[in-house]
């Protein structure tokens, strides 16, 4: 009895938290909060496994030998161009999927699901085309000039990563369909199985077969097989909001494949540029010493789990916004925009502190100086409590302003805070001000400070809701 109250009272409390003063009645309610919790729960599971999987990875492969970790590190640097890609589709695919789902028109969305299936498949073989014909050609103008070994590990581990394109591409298509639907759960099962596929591969291919790098990219191929074609046999099912249809796949419609990449060409050109951007800090990076350097690369890690609840935040915000503005209902967006928003500062904070707290305890299993240890802290710290503070509006309600079609606001808005502001204030605070990575680390928190209040006054102005996706 005791513990029903005890329920009853934490659910009355997580009402009060994230409930806007200004309602909705009841029956335009799409997502109760158990449906919001069904949703992103799943989103931040797959998030979470994606980067434990990539720890495991990167622990397996460096038993394989320097020059195969050399290798694979800087493939995955050109490789993550490509995940770009396929994801920016997915985003823009799952952005007018979420329209059709709100406007239940089952025929369009339909369309569309099948046809961003064929875009990306046919850009995907294109880029595979490209890694397998350049290959060599690639490597060499992005890497320079490497040791024979680092060259030869490269390009057999590039080679085979090419041949998971297809099979990336659809999966990341397929998955866009699912969040767009808010069938995550579906997506997070097919996720752990992927997953474990990978890692339990990698520990044959580097353990047992002795495989070299091969036996770390060939348990890749494997499970993006599966996942691809465990997600297209799913998304075929005639009783799901959203199908895919053979036929429509191998069909060209040219004005669905315009509402595809007018959401998914300016995410492409943001996340392009922030993707340059991060390679120009490296280099500014590279100039503080091997402590500093150690201490940001080590940072980066927690970095990237304790920013894993806003990130997930992102595919939701998409998911419910897209419906609503699909049908139309403007105000229910607004309510939901306000409602999620709170649902991510309090996910937010009470994640990053949680991930600040243990940071001292994982950072004994590392082989770091005690000045190393100190500036890992400090840059946690400051990542934590700016993270958030600013990424609940600069990144989760951008996502939101996106699945309402306001894509070129939110890519100006990113370009000027990331390429602009925070290019130029690491050089002044890490170089100019000698604050090193502590400085660039600054430099980052005004890229979200000055990203969320570009957002948040586009916002409040609500120009957002005036764009048409579908």
């Amino acid at each position: 009895m005791c513990v029903i109250r005890m329920k009853n009272a934490g659910r009355l409390l997580l009402d009060r938290l994230i409930e806007p003063r200004q309602q909705i009645s009841d029956e335009r309610k799409r997502f109760s909060n158990a449906e919001l919790k069904n949703l992103i729960f799943p989103i931040i599971i797959e998030q979470f496994l994606a980067l434990l999987v990539g720890i495991a990875d990167t622990l397996m492969v460096s038993y394989v030998g320097e020059a195969a970790v050399s290798a694979v590190s800087l493939v995955n640097q050109l490789n993550n161009v490509f995940i770009m890609v396929f994801t920016a589709l997915a985003s823009g695919g799952a952005v007018v999927a979420s329209q059709y789902v709100g406007s239940r028109d089952k025929e369009n969305g339909t369309l569309a699901a099948s046809q961003l299936v064929m875009i990306t498949g046919l850009i995907s073989l294109l880029m595979t085309g490209i890694v397998l014909v350049f290959g060599y050609q690639l490597f060499g103008l992005l890497f320079g000039q490497v040791e024979a070994d680092v060259l030869k590990s490269g390009l057999t581990y590039l080679r085979i990563s090419a041949y998971s394109f297809l099979f990336l591409a659809v999966y990341n298509a397929c998955a866009g369909l699912f969040r767009s639907m808010g069938k995550t759960k579906v997506l997070m099962e097919v996720s752990i199985i992927m997953n474990a596929i990978n890692v339990i591969g990698n520990a044959i291919g580097v353990f047992v077969l002795h495989a070299g790098v091969a036996g770390v990219a060939y348990p890749s191929l494997i499970s993006r097989i599966f996942a691809a074609a465990a997600m297209l046999i799913l998304a075929m099912n005639r009783n799901n909001p959203l199908t895919i249809r053979v036929r429509q796949v191998l069909a060209w419609k040219t004005r669905m494949i315009i509402r595809i990449f007018r959401i998914a060409i300016p995410n492409s050109v943001e996340n392009g540029l922030f993707q340059i951007a991060k390679v120009a800090l490296s280099s500014i990076v590279a100039m503080f010493g091997t402590v500093q350097i150690a201490a940001n690369g080590v940072a980066q890690s927690f970095w990237s789990m304790a920013a894993l609840f806003c990130i997930a935040m992102g595919p939701a915000f998409i998911t419910v916004i897209g419906q609503y503005m699909g049908a139309g209902d403007t105000e229910g967006a607004e309510y939901y925009m306000k409602k999620m928003l709170r649902l991510t500062y309090l996910g937010g904070i009470i994640w990053n502190l949680l991930c600040f707290l243990i940071t001292p305890f994982v950072l004994k299993l590392y082989s770091l100086s005690d000045e190393a240890v100190r500036l890992v802290m400090i840059l946690v710290l400051l990542h934590n409590i700016f993270n958030a503070l600013f990424c609940p509006v600069g990144f989760s309600v951008s996502n939101g302003m996106r699945a309402a079609g306001d894509v070129k606001y939110t890519m100006y808005a990113s370009i000027f805070s990331t390429v602009v502001c925070r290019t130029a204030l690491s050089v002044l605070f890490g170089v100019i001000f000698n604050l090193g990575v502590i400085g660039i680390t600054l430099a980052m928190v005004c890229d979200w400070a000055v990203k969320a209040v570009l957002i948040l006054l586009r916002w409040k102005s609500g120009r957002w809701k005036n764009f048409k996706v579908i």
